[in-house]
């Protein structure tokens, strides 16, 4: 199998036009979309996990897209992400568990780019309060290095994405029903890392965006609310449609 590679620099600068809309995601107005699931049935709450120098502002677009399609939607309270460690892992983990309790039943963890490693190690820690994982362009298989923000990483934390500060592995499958959104337009993360191999997530699904479009340009958004409806009909079946 052919070495992953960090994305060319020509798809690295089609990011820089994706920024002003991510900056203004606080002040985009949401619509509802057919997410093809018919009438009524009722939706699952949803946390979204922001990346890397991001923050729950970062994700307000995508998750007013979902909150106007049913979901009850939740910021993770991470504040500004800069690493992923202990401290902000306890936080995402009281999180969950608050959510969980105030609606006693399972949640959706979204996560963005590194926000979908933090989904990733929170199902693997516990499964009891999470439906579903779906990650966007989030690095979890592979080669470490085969991205453009290691070496952004390496300098804002005391850790390396080498060494990192948690035990746990974010390639490994967790025990809930496992999604991974890409894209062959990444210019951040190579593809290869996002898709990941089928024993590390149970489906894929490429998208046409960027990978900061994946949480900000409106198609994508609007693409991802119908991927998350959907897919949680396979989430019924793994965990054989129970509630707690």
């Amino acid at each position: 199998m052919a070495q992953e590679r960090p994305p060319r620099l020509s798809l690295l600068l089609r990011e820089l036009p994706s920024i002003p809309a991510v900056l203004a995601s606080r002040l985009r107005r949401a619509r509802k979309v057919d997410l093809g699931l018919g009438e009524g049935g009722k939706l699952p709450p949803v946390m979204v996990l922001p990346g890397l120098l991001s923050s729950d502002s970062t994700t307000s677009f995508l998750r007013r897209t979902l909150e106007v399609n049913g979901f009850a939607t939740y910021g993770a309270k991470l504040g500004f992400v800069t690493g992923i460690t202990p401290e902000k892992l306890a936080k995402a983990e009281a999180r969950l568990a608050q959510i969980f309790a105030q609606h006693g039943e399972k949640v959706v963890l979204v996560g963005w780019s590194l926000g979908g490693v933090f989904g990733r190690v929170l199902a693997q820690r516990h499964p009891q309060y999470v439906k579903m994982v779906v990650t966007l362009g989030t690095p979890f298989s592979g080669d470490r290095h085969a991205n453009n923000a290691w070496r952004v990483y390496n300098a804002l934390n005391d850790h390396t994405v080498d060494a990192p500060s948690l035990p746990d592995d974010p390639s490994s499958k967790p025990p809930v029903h496992t999604v991974a959104v890409w894209s062959a337009a990444d210019g951040v993360i190579a593809p290869e890392c996002a898709r990941g191999h089928p024993d590390e997530r149970d489906t894929e699904h490429e998208l046409s965006a960027n990978h900061i479009g994946l949480g900000c340009r409106r198609a994508a958004v609007e693409e991802i609310a119908g991927i998350v409806a959907r897919e949680l009909a396979h989430a019924d079946a793994v965990q054989g449609g129970s509630t707690p």
